[in-house]
């Protein structure tokens, strides 16, 4: 009777069954676990195949969650004695070096904790040796990647790139925007395995065996935005691998193209209009600038767009020094695949323009003159006004550096011809700031450049030359006058003033208050 009894009651699952159970839904996270108890025999190789299918569809979500990869003293059951080192490619015939590869690449899924140098030292080491190989396995290939070989390959590398990036507090580094190259860069304690996996995707994605059309559904827009996600990392070494990975994939992969651009697009809306925060965008201009390069002409809207929205905008923010350099550039490929851009280009330099920042307008000052020299009449003559009127205010500038970087510009030859065919409309509006310069500039290299370029003017316009200087001294005269009745009034002003303050003298009025009878009514 007992036994009926008990035969009613559900058995509880027995551990295996949760094992494997757990191991369909971490997938990559223990496939490590099962394959270093398998052998290279054909069942075992399946085996572990069925199981990389099996998580990498949820590599994608264990990214949101805290899934505990880190190894500690066990990982999913299997304590670290049993990581060890898999035999090398060499010591297995040609037959078995697919799966020895696989079982290779699930081993490395397993993370260790590297802010503890002391902590798994052997595993850690072993880990090492087995990326190395890896990459040098990639790199001899001679047959095509299967599509389930690529399916690991992606899901090992996520496994390992994709997580939370370390931050320095930054709670001052917008404010003092221009002390941030001076700060030591964080350096990520795990590069020496991410260095390799790093190297390993490089050498995937670069692979003529890495077939595109099967590659491109698991090197998809996820998969890209998590990769420019890693571009805001403190570690230079690590955004140098990410720029030239993801240029790579650009050049491979056609279809992501579009997205690309667009996903760069929004890091620096971001960062332009909300956070002035991001340690990547010099990388991303400098992958944007060889892109630049490879537009096909005539441009399209959507490139003239992004001109306009996100790089002219890009000259805003306080730590342009940080990227100013890839960005000057990018601005000047524009300008020479279509120079009727260029009007917009020195409009929008005038736009942003910095009013109190000597070392901005510095930059500024060198990027301006890189835009005119591929600039050509047209162009030149549509912002001619406003481009003169902000180039003599920096003429009067009393930083040296400022004033002289602008007097350089009759230095270039282009330049220098642009102004003197337009030299009646130029000449009116930086005389007064010439002249000044030549009067009371106190920087002795200002003062002879100023000089020279006066002279320029002078030799090419005696006439206009002249005029220009009846009517400076003209101006000058009146200025003088005004000043003289404006100091007069003022001194007047003073003097009345001073008189009634002589002549009226506080008098004491005596407050008198109304009494009140005894019925009420004031006398």
């Amino acid at each position: 009777m007992f036994k009926q009894i008990l035969s009613k009651i559900p058995r509880k699952s027995s551990k295996s069954s949760e094992t494997r159970e757990h191991k369909s839904v971490s997938g990559g996270l223990n496939a490590s676990s099962s394959v270093r108890k398998s052998d290279l025999g054909s069942n075992k190789t399946s085996n572990q195949h069925n199981l990389g299918a099996n998580g990498a569809s949820n590599v994608g979500q264990n990214q949101g969650k805290k899934v505990p990869r880190t190894v500690e003293s066990m990982v999913n059951g299997v304590t670290l004695t049993s990581y060890e080192a898999l035999p090398s490619f060499r010591d297995v015939p040609s037959s078995e070096k697919q799966s020895l590869f696989m079982r290779k690449i699930h081993m490395c899924c397993v993370l260790f904790d590297f802010h503890d140098p002391t902590k798994n030292l052997r595993e850690k080491e072993i880990k090492r040796q087995t990326l190395l190989e890896l990459v040098d396995y990639i790199s001899s290939a001679n047959v095509k990647f299967s599509e389930n070989v690529m399916q690991e390959v992606i899901k090992m590398v996520s496994v390992n790139l994709f997580r939370s990036l370390a931050a320095q507090p930054r709670e001052n580094k917008v404010i003092e925007a221009f002390d941030v190259e001076e700060e030591e860069p964080l350096m990520d304690a795990s590069w020496p395995h991410l260095q390799i996996v790093y190297e390993f995707l490089l050498r995937f994605v670069a692979s003529p065996e890495t077939d595109a059309k099967l590659a491109k559904r698991y090197i998809d827009h996820s998969f890209v935005l998590k990769l420019l996600d890693l571009f805001d990392s403190e570690d230079p070494r690590e955004r140098e691998y990410l720029k030239t990975i993801l240029h790579r994939i650009y050049g491979k992969f056609m279809v992501h193209r579009p997205y690309i651009r667009k996903a760069i697009n929004n890091i620096f809306y971001q960062f332009i209009f909300e956070t002035e925060k991001h340690n990547g965008i010099a990388e991303l201009l400098e992958i944007l600038g060889s892109i630049i390069n490879g537009f096909a002409l005539p441009l399209k809207e959507e490139h003239k767009l992004f001109l306009v929205r996100a790089l002219i905008p890009l000259h805003k923010p306080r730590c342009l020094p940080m990227y100013h350099q890839q960005l000057s550039y990018c601005i000047t490929q524009f300008v020479e695949k279509d120079c009727k851009l260029a009007d917009s280009v020195i409009r929008g330099l005038l736009k942003y323009w910095p009013i109190t920042n000597s070392s901005k307008e510095v930059m500024f000052l060198s990027e301006l003159e890189e835009v005119l020299e591929a600039t050509q009449m047209p162009e030149f003559q549509r912002c001619l006004v406003p481009l003169f009127t902000q180039i003599a205010r920096c003429l009067n500038s009393s930083h040296f550096q400022v004033a002289e970087r602008a007097l350089f510009l009759w230095n270039n030859d282009h330049i220098e011809n642009l102004i003197k065919q337009n030299c009646k409309v130029i000449l009116p509006i930086v005389f007064p700031a010439l002249e000044k310069n030549t009067r009371n500039h106190w920087n002795q290299a200002v003062h002879s450049l100023t000089l020279n370029v006066r002279k320029i003017f002078s030799d090419l316009d005696p006439d206009l030359f002249e005029e220009c200087l009846k009517k400076f001294q003209e101006n000058e005269s009146k200025e003088a006058e005004m000043n003289a009745k404006r100091e007069a009034t003022w001194k007047r002003l003073e003097e009345i003033a001073a008189e009634k303050a002589k002549s009226t003298e506080p008098v004491l009025i005596p407050l008198i208050l109304p009494t009140r009878t005894t019925s009420g009514s004031s006398i």
